[in-house]
């Protein structure tokens, strides 16, 4: 009998693990650390929510535990590296509440339309007034989608039924995906210009922070409604107010915010805006669902052997594992690298094994490549288990080639992207176990180690280039860490990458771009 110990007293949905005379599940709500580690000692799984921390100091007391499940998405109170080391399966429960966000941003979206909270609350206060709030129909309206993702795609289903017409901005959206469910992708700009209806579903990152400001806001509609489910400084949230009092913005709905609880009220407190406090995922429907699939992993894993949705370890046996987790490590750079980089809806990735690893089963240095390339695409937390998932919904087709023999090196990852702007290439290899490099992008032989933070510079190959570059660091004290330089032909095209010290701001990146001579201009950090 497998032994489990729940950190939390909710049952509901674990029906299934209940009922199995495999498993013991005992109850222990909220243990204290020291506690925590007495009880650990006797327990083969581990199923916890967000109340527990899951330290090394835990992980090295559990001298039976081979599994441990979070009950729901996130895995920061777990010490992954930790588990990882001594053997233990971290999994979780991703995309369990897809359909609550997406319910959450229309239940939103038709209390704007038709002013629900502003009559709820005039009529609690024993007033009969109906002209105060005419509303507008959704019928023949367009919805503008920030970010396709899961949650967006979801939205976009349920708002054609209400006869929405729907354009969406992601610049990595498969334009014929998009085409074939009825949505239309757009540039930013224009989702901004012909959206009645704005709902944001992004990711946050450094090109989405505040944008949605007050440049982006005089692009709308007068009049336009806009809906944030997903992250709360992706808007600029005085900018907003600014609009919402003018006029210029009819309404705002946020269930997000810049800080949460919030520090700054001045955006929940403006007229004309409906706030939820972060509810979005919170339905008592998305908890099953999560303690149902949970029920299942688990069970999965100690009758079968079977490890679903595991967030720390590849499909393959522990001392394979080890021998290809360097490779597997650099397979996640360089989709990282080509994730930062890319320019496009993907269409196919072509990763190709060459040497030593055509020997291995590669599906866990693709799963692994898959993950850092879209884990700078995606709204949704990616990991090793749900990567290859999303790939398929994004109808990106993988493609795995193995060739046993390469030219000058023991074994090499090469990845090619298609997107419907173009095709880019990288290969990479390790010269030992400690040592990757980056030896050829786009075709133009480079020795790069995939670490830490680069410029890529797309410039003519004329003099001066390097010089004015180096120049504007400068002026900008960035520290220049090493530099590589690749071209075709001589006064052709040129790649210049530029090694540097700390993180480069967007404003950097756009003095680099104003250089004579410089075509393109791109951060990346690994």
């Amino acid at each position: 009998m497998y032994k489990i110990l729940m950190t939390y007293d909710s049952t509901e949905g674990l029906e299934k693990l209940l009922a199995n005379k495999e498993f013991k599940i005992e109850v222990h709500a909220k243990p204290s650390p020291e506690e925590f580690k007495t009880l650990i000692k006797d327990y083969d799984g581990l199923l916890i929510r967000s109340e527990v921390k899951v330290t090394a100091d835990i992980i090295a007391a559990a001298d039976k535990l081979k599994f441990i499940g979070r009950a729901g998405t996130g895995v920061d109170n777990v010490d992954k590296n930790a588990a990882t080391q001594k053997g233990i399966v971290v999994a979780n429960v991703p995309g369990g509440n897809t359909i609550s966000a997406a319910e959450h941003t229309i239940g939103l979206m038709l209390s704007l339309a038709r002013n629900i909270p502003d009559a709820y609350k005039s009529l609690k206060s024993k007033k009969w007034d109906r002209k105060s709030f005419v509303g507008t129909e959704l019928l023949g309206k367009t919805l503008g989608l920030i970010g396709l993702g899961r949650i967006g795609m979801e939205v976009a289903k349920r708002m054609l039924a209400f006869g929405m017409k729907i354009t969406a901005y992601d610049p990595f959206a498969n334009e014929g995906f998009a085409k074939g469910n009825n949505i239309e992708l757009k540039s930013f700009d224009a989702v901004l210009k012909e959206a009645d209806y704005i709902s944001i579903h992004s990711p946050l990152n450094d090109d989405t922070k505040g944008m949605i400001n007050s440049e982006a806001i005089k692009k709308m509609k007068d009049g336009v409604r806009i809906i944030n489910c997903a992250r709360g400084p992706i808007i600029n949230e005085k900018d907003l107010s600014d609009a919402v009092k003018s006029g210029k913005v009819k309404g705002a709905a946020l269930d997000v915010f810049a800080k949460e609880p919030p520090e700054d009220w001045t955006i929940i407190e403006t007229d004309g805006t409906i706030t939820t406090p972060h509810l979005a995922a919170s339905t008592e429907e998305a908890q099953v669902k999560i303690a149902q699939e949970m029920s299942e992993v688990i069970i999965d894993y100690f009758t079968k052997g079977l490890i679903r949705n595991a967030v720390n370890v590849p499909t393959v046996d522990w001392d394979t594992y080890k021998k290809m987790a360097p490779y597997i490590e650099l397979a996640e750079k360089l989709g990282s690298f080509q994730g930062q980089t890319l320019e496009g809806g993907i269409e196919s990735v072509e990763l190709k094994y060459a040497g030593s690893l055509a020997s291995f089963s590669t599906n866990p240095m693709t799963v692994a490549y898959l993950q850092g390339l879209l884990s700078h695409i995606l709204h949704t937390k990616v990991n090793l288990v749900n990567a290859t998932v999303f790939a398929k919904e994004r109808n990106i087709k993988i493609t795995e080639l193995k060739d046993h023999e390469v030219a000058g090196y023991a074994g090499l990852i090469t990845a090619t992207i298609k997107t419907d702007v173009g095709e880019k290439q990288i290969s990479a290899t390790l010269f030992s176990e400690t040592n990757p490099r980056i030896v050829n992008i786009n075709g133009l032989n480079v020795d790069v180690v995939p670490n830490g933070a680069m410029i890529l510079v797309t410039n003519d190959d004329k003099p001066g280039v390097v010089g004015k570059l180096g120049e504007v660091l400068g002026i900008e004290n960035v520290n220049i860490g090493g530099m590589n330089l690749g071209r075709q032909k001589i006064g052709g095209e040129a790649l210049i990458i530029i090694e540097v010290d700390g993180k480069l701001s967007s404003e950097i990146v756009s003095k680099l771009l104003k250089v004579s001579g410089v075509k393109k201009a791109k951060y990346v950090a690994l």
